[in-house]
């Protein structure tokens, strides 16, 4: 979290936590497993009533953020539901919008449609990702073949966060000049819907696929072959999963070294080992680099920063592998009961893990490092 948090983001912080534990409380995280993480579209309106939807849209159109930088406040509400491993549409949601807003600030005309998405009565998703492809989002494979009317979408998109849930697919493609994206809605003629099996248990995916489906000129989201606004979502997607990984790791944590204080061993508590010691210092000593790569990150995308592309990357790769790495220690040293469906750890590893392959893994992340160092 940042070092110094206004009041109001303070009051913004404690909201949130109060909703989500009278909302959906941690136990109640592996009652989602049953449901294929669903049913959370009951209290979304809710959830963006307090603002979850609005810190990236601007003021005409229904949004606002808490301190005036809507990319840091979202940054510290996508930490906060970490804490709780929550389920819903914030990263979805908030990435298509991050996408939206700056194509309209382009001169593009979606303002209905941010008006949706801030005022929670529709969720939309990114469907970027394709069968057997890497993390390349300014080369899909996808066809948007040009006609009379508009685009016919033909290929697949998996690994779609809330496919099933989603009213609204933001498409990127390939349409022969450069890559584009479209807005779909999820009931149009020609798409099919499949679920994913998932790590997470509260966050469901699902395969989607486009056969001959037509999308108008007003479909179309920012100017064909730039690219800027697929990036645009692409480090607001990278800051709110670290964010995200940042909070869960804090709760991990937290819990480990009570757990380490109140566990006696040969009538020593755990925690007076040096050795153990030791561990705990390292754990801690990532935990605040993972934190604060990803405060430089937000940082630098909400400053238009141009090494913003830097910063997200530098911040993908670094939590990306140490999270697992804290995660593991905090597992190892909660013994045989860290390895029980009945403790929480395990949805914390689970949570990470997929925020660690998603958006470009740890791997991809250096590569690009490589790539900007060199450029």
């Amino acid at each position: 979290m940042e070092i110094e948090l206004s009041p109001d983001q303070r009051l913004f912080r404690a909201t949130t936590r109060a909703f989500m534990d009278k909302e959906f409380p941690l136990a109640r995280v592996r009652e989602t497993a049953a449901t294929g993480g669903r049913g959370f579209r009951g209290w979304w309106a809710r959830a963006a009533e307090l603002g979850w939807t609005a810190l990236l849209a601007p003021e005409e159109l229904g949004g606002g953020s808490v301190s005036g930088e809507g990319v840091r406040d979202l940054a510290l509400l996508a930490e906060t539901l970490g804490e709780s491993v929550a389920p819903g549409a914030l990263l979805a949601t908030n990435i298509v919008l991050a996408g939206l807003v700056a194509a309209q600030a382009d001169g593009g005309d979606h303002a209905a449609v941010i008006r949706e998405l801030v005022g929670g009565a529709s969720i939309a998703t990114w469907a970027v990702y394709e069968p057997g492809r890497p993390w390349e989002p300014l080369e899909p494979g996808l066809a948007a073949t040009p006609v009379a009317d508009g685009h016919r979408l033909n290929g697949v998109k998996d690994r779609v966060e809330l496919a099933g849930e989603a009213d609204l697919f933001l498409v990127t493609a390939d349409t022969g000049e450069g890559v584009a994206q479209f807005l779909v809605p999820a009931d149009a003629g020609g798409i099919t819907v499949r679920p994913q099996w998932s790590l997470d248990l509260a966050r469901p995916f699902g395969e989607v696929r486009f056969d001959d489906v037509l999308v108008r000129p007003r479909a179309l989201v920012g100017a064909v072959g730039s690219g800027a606004v697929v990036a645009r979502q692409a480090r607001i997607a990278g800051v709110l999963q670290c964010a995200e990984i940042c909070g869960g790791l804090d709760r991990v944590f937290e819990m480990t070294t009570r757990w380490a204080a109140d566990r006696h061993s040969f009538g020593r508590p755990l925690d007076s080992y040096q050795a153990l010691k030791h561990r705990f210092a390292d754990m801690r000593t990532w935990l605040e680099a993972c934190h604060a790569t990803t405060q430089a990150a937000a940082a630098a995308v909400q400053e238009h920063s141009p090494d913003a592309d830097l910063a997200v990357s530098v911040a993908k790769s670094f939590v990306g592998d140490r999270s697992l790495r804290i995660l593991q220690d905090c597992v190892q040293l909660h013994g045989g009961i860290g390895v029980t469906w009945e403790h929480d750890l395990h949805l914390y590893l689970r949570r990470a893990t997929v925020d660690r392959a998603l958006y470009g893994t740890p791997e991809d992340h250096r590569r690009r490092l490589a790539d900007l160092t060199l450029s």
